[in-house]
């Protein structure tokens, strides 16, 4: 395969047009998108105008006049259709660790016999900050944290778990859990799941009303191109709604937040898991941003997420220079993300050696260098690019210079 093959390739990819929607730099090879999508003209054009019209000129009365009151339902709606959700049952709202506070505290209620939360050892740790941060509530202790390897999880559900919290695809390595066969396999003991869909989410399809998932989070800043900081999401099966109670219990989750009644009445349906005054700004950015997904078949976008990553695996395992680079993710297509890691020793040298020729890519301590494949946004030709680049620095040794000794406060 030569370069020229890769270019063909790239005039005959019916996502290629995707492209243009984003404000690229002419300069770069985008491998981030996995950790920061980048800005779309869209978003850029609508905060201008929220800015601008809306906060600027029309003041308060935009709360009515451009919809920001329904902001968090009008996103979810969208996001709705990205995940496999029918209406009502995915709102957009805070951060994926405040919402994954809200639906776990809100899973183990319903599960009033149960204590035990299990999960994966590797799973993102920040779940596991939540999950730890609700077992030991200082009042009581709700619930007991059992940490198991990947392929442990099947054997170690049982009728004392109340919850199956898991991330569909592993941060480090894109090692991707089987949601519908793990859902299904948890219901048969009586087990809720909650999923964490942050590196799956607008890179895959994905069917939660089909595979009878309970509840779930995702962010809007990573594939769903939302912007640093971007609210998050959550989903709530319709047939928990009526049923669940929602931990935070803040203003908008209020049944009528403008009546300014002294005691609580939740709101119905997944309205309920507001808390707070919606951030309009990074909202208005995400929801613009999902636009670019109207006329987006992600069956596509998944054929072409994995046409990538199998062309950088083969162009890595031919390259002697690179023999050093240990893959660290599936190998197998159905086991793997939208995302690639190695495992080297001086990966994070590597990876500020690659940003500095140009190539945007980031390391996950210990030692993985991760490589984000966007389909929207990256060409068959950028892959061979940047393992050109890669090759250069590793044959030169580049890493090893000083600069890229010193390691910064995000990587």
């Amino acid at each position: 395969m030569t370069r020229d093959d890769l270019l063909a390739l790239d005039a005959t990819d019916p996502l290629a047009h995707k492209r243009a929607a984003f404000a690229l730099p002419d300069d770069a090879i985008y491998l981030d998108g996995n950790s920061l999508g980048p800005l779309t003209h869209v978003a850029q054009a609508r905060l201008h105008e929220v800015v601008a019209r809306q906060w600027g000129t029309d003041l308060i009365q935009s709360w009515n006049r451009h919809h920001w009151i329904d902001l968090p339902q009008l996103t979810g709606e969208k996001i709705a259709q990205l995940i496999g959700a029918a209406p009502g049952q995915t709102i957009c709202c805070d951060s994926t660790s405040v919402n994954l506070f809200k639906l776990l505290a809100a899973a183990l209620h319903l599960q009033p016999e149960r204590r035990i939360v299990l999960t994966e050892r590797d799973n993102f740790p920040a779940d596991l900050y939540i999950a730890e941060g609700i077992a030991r509530d200082n009042r009581q202790a709700v619930c007991e944290i059992r940490a198991v390897a990947a392929e442990e999880i099947a054997d170690a559900l049982s009728t004392e778990v109340a919850v199956l919290l898991l991330t569909h695809v592993n941060f480090k390595t894109a090692a991707m859990h089987d949601m519908q066969v793990l859902t299904r396999a948890a219901h048969e003991k009586g087990v809720l799941v909650v999923w964490d869909l942050a590196h799956s989410v607008g890179a895959m399809p994905l069917a939660l009303d089909e595979w009878q998932v309970d509840f779930a989070v995702g962010c809007g800043y990573k594939y769903l191109n939302g912007g640093p900081g971007a609210p998050a999401f959550l989903y709530v099966a319709a047939r928990h709604q009526a049923v669940i109670r929602q931990p935070l219990t803040g203003w908008m989750g209020h049944a009528n937040p403008f009546a300014f009644a002294p005691d609580y009445e939740a709101a119905s349906g997944v309205q309920q898991m507001l808390c707070g005054t919606p951030p309009i700004l990074a909202m208005s950015a995400l929801d613009a941003a999902l636009e670019v997904f109207t006329d987006v078949d992600l069956l596509q976008v998944r054929a072409k997420s994995l046409a990538l990553s199998r062309l950088f695996l083969a162009l890595v395992a031919a390259s002697p220079d690179l023999a050093a680079l240990r893959p660290a993710s599936p190998t197998e297509d159905a086991a793997r993300g939208s995302h690639l890691a190695f495992a080297h020793a001086e990966a994070y040298g590597i990876c500020q050696a690659l940003i500095a020729a140009g190539v945007i890519v980031d390391f996950r301590a210990p030692d993985i260098l991760r490589i984000g494949i966007t389909p929207l946004t990256l060409r068959y030709v950028d892959i061979w690019d940047a393992v050109q680049i890669l090759r250069e620095i590793q044959r030169e040794r580049r890493y090893q210079a000083p600069e890229y000794a010193h390691r910064a406060r995000v990587t």
